[in-house]
């Protein structure tokens, strides 16, 4: 049966109003503006409209209108559209604020949405001001003036401080603070012994000097959980010194043997030079002798008589030599 001309101008006019209708329906929130009117929460078709226009998705905002709206905490459209245009996380933002009415505690949206945009977790913080968190430092080693270590681990209980989340130093500064103050109390003890019996006075006078000063948290208390002894660090310095006083003594004593050594070998050649001297003395007595026989001054027998006596003398040596090497055997 052939279709007629007016069957197919309908058929045509259906489908494309159906696509257009989907059109809208994908561009014009219109479930999410009938849930709104069903929470009582009074927004208009067009906002929805305009949220998209600015490139807002509408469920980011009105979702958590409605849960606002819901919980009495009074915050606008605007308000919550503005602070999702800036990059904050809105749903966070509410959640915090609901949070914080049921604690009683007094927050408004603009500090809130600050917090937020500081990059700080708004909705933790609200309930950490409710439920304080536990932060556990890792062993912190101090020297007590008997030069004995001293190692504690302490447990900080610390509560958000919401008026100075905005500037406020983290939890590194916290455990920072902490340190150096378990360090300084641990040195400024006279004997180790003394912080063994007694780990609280380091708690109290830690908690004394008021680290929280600028800081996003309230500390509540500072518990030492251990306390452990590390190295002698007083008797490996005086090792150290020691040794460097010993390699220090070495090195000069192997400097006064080196000087010694050199004497040595310069008297040695001192010597050597006086011997040459006494053979170069020696070398001119035949010359003199030839000299006197020449001139007159002595006579062959005055010659005669000297090289008798040079003779007499070399026996009398050789004599005592052999004397002297039997009383040696004798005596092996």
């Amino acid at each position: 049966m052939p279709i007629d001309a007016p069957t197919i101008f309908l058929l045509v006019a259906v489908v494309i109003g159906i696509i257009l209708i989907a059109v809208l329906l994908t561009f014009v929130p219109v479930m999410l503006w009938i849930s709104a009117l069903a929470a009582g929460v009074k927004v208009s078709i067009f906002t929805l409209i305009g949220m998209r226009l600015r490139r807002v998705i509408p469920s980011r905002v009105i979702n958590p209108l409605i849960k606002a709206h819901k919980a009495g905490i009074d915050v606008t459209t605007n308000q919550l559209e503005s602070h999702y245009l800036a990059g904050g996380n809105v749903d966070r933002v509410v959640n915090a604020l609901i949070a914080a009415q049921r604690a009683n505690i007094e927050l408004s949206f603009e500090r809130c949405a600050a917090i937020d945009l500081a990059g700080r977790d708004v909705l933790e913080a609200v309930q950490m001001s409710v439920n304080p968190k536990v932060i556990e430092t890792p062993f912190i080693a101090g020297v007590a003036m008997d030069g004995i270590e001293v190692k504690a681990k302490a447990r900080i209980t610390v509560r958000a401080n919401i008026e100075r989340l905005v500037g406020g130093a983290g939890e590194e500064t916290v455990i920072a603070r902490v340190g150096e103050g378990i360090v300084s109390t641990i040195g400024s003890s006279d004997d180790h012994k003394k912080v063994l019996e007694n780990p609280d006075m380091i708690s109290q006078t830690v908690l004394s000097k008021g680290l929280d000063s600028g800081t996003a948290f309230e500390i509540l208390s500072i518990d030492i959980a251990d306390v452990d002894i590390g190295k002698n660090i007083g008797a490996e310095l005086q090792t150290e010194q020691a040794e460097a006083d010993k390699k220090i003594a070495q090195a000069k004593a192997e400097e006064r043997r080196a000087m010694a050594v050199a004497q040595e070998q310069e008297m040695k050649a001192r010597v050597e030079e006086m011997r040459a001297k006494v053979v170069e003395a020696e070398a001119t007595v035949p010359l003199a002798m030839a000299e006197a026989l020449k001139s007159g001054n002595i006579g062959v027998m005055d010659y005669m008589n000297i090289q008798n006596i040079s003779a007499d003398t070399d026996m009398r040596d050789s004599i005592g030599k052999i004397t002297d090497d039997e009383k040696g055997k004798k005596n092996d």
